[in-house]
């Protein structure tokens, strides 16, 4: 398992760093600046610094679980993991209800739209995730054994005495708020407003038969199902570690089993979303990576499709209407 784990940090690594920086460059430096590729450019800042700190993790894992960095590196690491957790989900919650705001209202959200405001509300997401992540930055810590190795760990009591009845009470209660509030507020809530995003969406689009310029949604749909995918099972064994104590032998054995496997899938999903940029929805590959991103982050299209059908609506509305009102004004001086 554990060098399971290690190969799974390794790729996630190497193509996490190279991809999102990749996809960071690409978008600074050679696409024009819209509310899409802001909100990507986060979600890759995100992945690019925690898959920037994996080697650690992959080192703790190599040594047997030894830590020679300190304890400042110790809280470092768990933080800037727990920060890009929040921090992409947040950024795809957002993301569904902008789509899902220029589905309903094209000609609002084309004329209210900017970067700024979605810089804007991009950095009140890095705050609310840096903010939920605090808690780790305080219980990460470290502590030395008999036999001299160094344990990074959660030390939810602060204290060093592990054996007394009330220390062992703060730890569980603590361990138990912070799991089910990270599955709240990093999971559950977050997706249950992109699943109501998505429903209308979907609705809508079909109701006015949009059938081009889809790829965007598709790739949005992507991402967010991947992230899905990796991190609800991460979610679902904490939420099963807090029974640990009073558990089954069998549960304790899933449980040893899964965790690690789960955290790998969880570190993995930081490495796909370049790979999902370049390759959904493509009709070629040959595409050039800038194409492909371009492709994967437009908006234009669509939104002058919207915008333009309820444009259209309304003219058409307006010349049904105009007969009438221009029969109560005779000799008209536009009437031919």
């Amino acid at each position: 398992m554990h060098v399971l784990s290690m190969v799974v940090y390794g790729v996630s690594c190497l193509l996490g760093v190279t991809g999102n920086g990749l996809v960071i460059w690409t978008v600074s430096f050679k696409m024009k600046r819209t509310v899409n590729t802001v909100w990507f450019l986060n979600l890759a800042v995100a992945d690019f610094i925690f898959t920037f700190f994996l080697p650690f993790s992959i080192a703790y894992t190599a040594l047997g679980f030894h830590w020679p960095f300190g304890k400042v590196l110790c809280k470092l690491n768990s933080t800037v993991a727990f920060v890009n957790m929040f921090t992409s989900v947040f950024l795809l919650m957002v993301i569904s209800m902008d789509r899902c705001t220029s589905v309903v209202s094209p000609v609002w959200s084309r004329n209210y739209r900017t970067p700024k405001l979605a810089v804007s509300i991009a950095s009140v997401a890095w705050i609310a995730a840096f903010v939920l992540s605090l808690p780790y930055l305080v219980f990460r810590d470290t502590a030395t054994n008999s036999r001299n190795t160094t344990s990074c760990y959660n030390n939810f009591a602060l204290s060093g005495d592990y054996d007394s009845e009330e220390t062992q009470r703060i730890w569980k209660i603590r361990h138990k708020a912070m799991i089910i509030t990270r599955f709240l507020l990093g999971f559950f809530i977050p997706f249950s407003i992109i699943l109501v995003c998505y429903i209308i969406v979907a609705f809508q689009m079909k109701r006015r038969r949009l059938t081009k310029s889809t790829r965007p949604f598709r790739i949005l749909f992507a991402v967010t199902g991947s992230f899905f995918l990796c991190y609800f099972p991460y979610h679902v064994f904490s939420l099963l570690e807090m029974f640990k104590a009073s558990s089954s032998h069998e549960l304790k054995v899933a449980l040893s089993i899964g965790i690690p496997l789960a955290s790998s899938l969880a570190f993995f999903n930081s490495c796909i979303n370049p790979i999902l940029y370049v390759f959904v929805g493509q009709k070629t590959f040959r595409q050039s990576i800038i194409s492909a991103f371009e492709g994967a982050f437009g908006e234009d299209s669509l939104l002058s499709t919207l915008s333009s059908r309820r444009k259209s609506r309304c003219l058409s509305q307006a010349e049904i209407q105009m007969p009438n009102a221009l029969q109560l004004v005779p000799n008209h001086p536009l009437e031919p």
